[in-house]
């Protein structure tokens, strides 16, 4: 059967994307750590860090591994240029054609003569939220039990989920920067191991209101007014 939760607020922070800076590869600034890239069909992934260029291409038939000689600056972006890979970055928006994602840029590659497209950097937050799906990574900075499935899905006009036992779901309405979600439904299963804790872990946070944000990687974090965090990533 169903109980009523409480009626719960979520203060909406929809934080834009800041990509990772970088230290200087040349007279242009590119990405620090790792910049990431990846296209499909075929499917090919891009790492570029200070020291290299490391592409895997052709579903992994292809591999190519170079110096990083600097990035050169190009319109709206970086150019990399060796003898047998040469990495395009325009900064604009870009879909991976497989999904809703959205990356901060589009990556063109010429690999031994073949070119390819994709997109790269940092992933931009969903434009909206119905038609996402999320899982849990995370809850009051506790790692969520492998053990048991966990969701949080929204639509049109109605969120549901799980966070590690129950399932719940209710309407939610979004004004500005305020979700407002309830009155929430949940089942009244008893669930052994750590599901149960941290399933209440994650509604005691919801109990108020909870600021969101979008950090470049593709991920949820969800902070209440104690700064406990629910960290999530999405699934579609």
């Amino acid at each position: 059967m169903f109980k009523p939760l409480a009626i719960l607020t979520l203060s909406v922070a929809l934080a834009g994307c800041v990509p990772a800076a970088e230290a200087p590869q040349g007279p242009a600034t590119p990405p620090a750590a790792a910049y990431m890239a990846l296209g499909t069909e075929p499917g090919w992934t891009l790492e570029i860090t200070p020291g290299i260029l490391n592409y895997d291409g052709d579903y992994g038939d292809t591999k190519i591994v170079v110096a990083n000689p600097g990035a050169r600056p190009s319109f709206n972006g970086e150019r990399y240029v060796t003898s047998r890979l040469t990495v395009d970055i325009t900064h604009g928006e870009c879909s991976d054609g497989m999904s809703d994602r959205r990356y901060r840029d589009t990556v063109t590659v010429i690999a031994n003569g073949k070119t390819v497209k994709g997109c790269g950097g940092g992933i931009l937050p969903p434009t909206e939220l119905a038609g996402t799906s999320w899982s849990f990574v995370s809850i009051g900075g506790t790692p969520v039990a492998a053990d048991r499935p966990t969701s949080l899905a929204f639509e049109a006009d109605r969120l549901s989920g799980s966070a590690g036992c129950n399932r719940f779901s209710g309407r939610y309405t979004r004004d500005g920067r305020t979700l407002t979600a309830g009155p929430l439904m949940a089942t009244e299963m008893a669930c052994p191991g750590a599901g149960m804790a941290q399933e209440g872990a994650f509604f005691a946070m919801m109990r108020g209101p909870v600021s969101l944000r979008f950090p470049n990687d593709g991920t949820l974090v969800l902070t209440d007014a104690d700064g406990l965090t629910a960290v999530l990533r999405r699934s579609i």
